[in-house]
């Protein structure tokens, strides 16, 4: 198997993540990785609120993830085992992934009213 390519923090810029958490169901996912304790496959993200995604649109959603830089991925066996990098972009970014995760949350919790 080809080995996951994760950008380096030199490669990691703004556009990068902000085109990664444009995506509704990214920034949800994401936000899902930064608050788990452990890293977590892409079964878990299966039934993501109200949607059922299918695995290949999921595999999709976390390579955007990978390459802007946002997760890790470790193959374990037949899976892949996702992280967030939030620890490490917080040094080079700031709050500004936290950031966004916060207004889309504001944003979800104002259209359920």
């Amino acid at each position: 198997m080809r080995p996951l390519y994760h950008p380096s923090m030199k490669e990691i810029n703004v556009q990068g993540i902000l085109y990664a958490l444009s995506d509704p169901v990214r920034a949800r996912i994401y936000a899902e990785l930064v608050q788990a304790d452990c890293a977590m496959n892409c079964c878990a993200f299966l039934s993501n609120g109200n949607l059922k995604l299918p695995k290949s649109t999921l595999s999709q959603h976390f390579k955007a993830l990978r390459e802007a830089g946002l997760i890790r991925s470790e193959r374990k066996g037949v899976e892949l085992k996702n992280s967030s990098r939030c620890q490490e972009l917080k040094k080079k970014f700031g709050p500004m992934v936290v950031a966004i995760l916060k207004a889309y949350e504001k944003e979800a919790n104002a259209s359920k009213r």
